[in-house]
């Protein structure tokens, strides 16, 4: 065998290969060997037999809300990634906005990484941000290691961080393409936004009104448009309206370089199920229908999107209030995604080694870490999740670690149960206890 001072045994191994009974061996903190599940453990190695539970790579969360510095009442490092690595997430990426300064000029950047560096549970990058006058500040963002420059086309719902218009979204992928930085968007077109109906009170049906799918289609066909132009990376943040799929469908054949995300809640919950008044379920893009569900799913089987993340943004409950209008707009969903996908999924009859493609192959892919992160293959980083896929349990709020305890999935029964999540070969989470921090601060390489 391998050099190794750990060896991970399990009947049911996830690798880029297929799963398989494998011994993963792990030193320094890397996986140096994926062997046959019975070969010898060398002198020295501590062996760690899982038995029948799946060994799956740590997820990759490329879009999460942690809002620290700020609005730590909010969320805030120690918080969330407890909570990710309680589901079996190991590495994310922050999100500029929420958090006060938002990330958006390299002084700004190193508030953000002192504050997080003593509190990661797991590892964490950082995304930077486009705003209409940031245009000098994306290049030494990038320089400085950030993953990416995250965009709104209609208002963002903190006045700190405004969004592009046509022309100033032009200025700034024209500087990022020059460094062939990469854009991620939230896009939704303001103008469809402020001509849909707009009705306060308790009605769900309301405020899925009020965010029309065409304002979704209109605002990614302009992003698309402007990628193309300037030959540009580009990245749709939480697509929710599958009408938008033809369109980047078309866009890709015809060159333009696109990926695409979508959400949990979007494929997991559905809108002839939210109760009105129930602002937890509340998010921008809304969750639609159930048939609008059903071809987001089929775009995920079919490539068109490429992964799956958790799009983590926590309030405090006061800010949940039963008026869809008023209410923040956010799901917290951190320890809850790995469930909630693999519960729907297995009804689809898909498989967990899907759920490693979308939620931490391509993830990684997206930011670069691919070389490191989202496989269990020599070489990368010995980040696993431990998973019993058959056990269920009920969603109790009070169990969950995020600071605020609002979730759109409670009591709602799910299948997935993560016995254990690993950084680096050292088990940070174990049947709910916690190790002591031991996260590292993530740059674009």
């Amino acid at each position: 065998m391998s050099q190794a001072e750990l060896v991970l045994r399990s009947t049911r191994v996830v690798t880029p290969e297929g799963t398989r009974a494998a011994s993963v061996a792990v030193a320094g903190g890397t996986i140096t060997a994926v062997l046959p599940y019975d070969a010898p453990v060398p002198e020295g190695a501590r062996l760690e037999d899982v038995g029948d539970h799946v060994v799956l790579p740590g997820l990759v969360d490329t879009h999460v809300h942690v809002n620290d510095p700020g609005r730590t009442e909010w969320e805030g490092f120690w918080t969330a990634t407890r909570a990710a690595a309680a589901g079996g997430i190991t590495t994310l990426v922050d999100m500029p906005l929420n958090s006060i300064p938002p990330t958006t000029t390299v002084e700004n950047l190193r508030v953000k990484r002192e504050v997080a560096a003593a509190k990661a549970h797991i590892d964490v990058g950082f995304w930077g941000g486009a705003l209409p006058d940031n245009v000098k500040d994306l290049r030494p963002l990038h320089e400085a290691g950030v993953f990416g420059f995250k965009a709104f086309l209609s208002p963002s719902g903190v006045d700190e961080f405004p969004h592009l218009d046509q022309e100033q979204l032009a200025r700034s992928l024209a500087e990022i393409a020059a460094f062939d930085g990469l854009l991620i968007v939230h896009a939704e077109d303001p103008h469809h936004l402020a001509a849909a109906p707009q009705q306060g009170g308790p009605k769900y049906s309301h405020f899925l009104a009020s965010r029309p799918r065409d304002a979704e289609d209109t605002a990614i066909a302009a992003l698309l448009a402007q990628a193309k132009r300037f030959n540009a990376r580009v990245h749709v943040l939480h697509l929710s309206s599958s009408d938008a799929l033809p369109l980047i469908a078309e866009a890709r054949a015809d060159g333009v370089r696109v990926t695409v995300e979508t959400c949990p809640h979007y494929l997991t919950l559905t809108a002839e199920e939210v109760p009105d008044g129930a602002s937890e379920f509340k998010c921008c893009p809304p969750i639609r229908e159930a048939a609008n569900q059903d071809l987001l799913w089929q775009a995920l089987a079919d490539g068109t999107i490429d992964c799956v993340v958790t799009d983590h943004s926590p309030s405090t409950a006061d800010l949940k209030t039963d008026d869809f209008a008023t209410a923040w707009g956010g799901i917290a969903g951190l320890q809850l995604s790995l469930p909630a996908m693999w519960t729907k999924a297995r009804e689809r009859g898909l498989g967990l080694e899907d759920i490693v493609r979308w939620m931490s192959a391509h993830t990684a892919r997206q930011v670069g870490l691919d070389g490191r992160k989202g496989a269990i293959a020599a070489g990368h980083d010995a980040d696993f999740a431990v998973l019993a896929p058959d056990e269920t349990f009920t969603v109790d709020p009070a169990a969950l670690q995020h600071r605020n305890r609002v979730t759109a999935y409670a009591g709602k029964t799910l299948y997935g149960v993560v016995k254990s999540t690993w950084l680096r070969g050292e088990r940070i989470v174990a049947d709910g206890a916690f190790t002591d921090p031991k996260g590292q601060l993530l740059t674009r390489t």
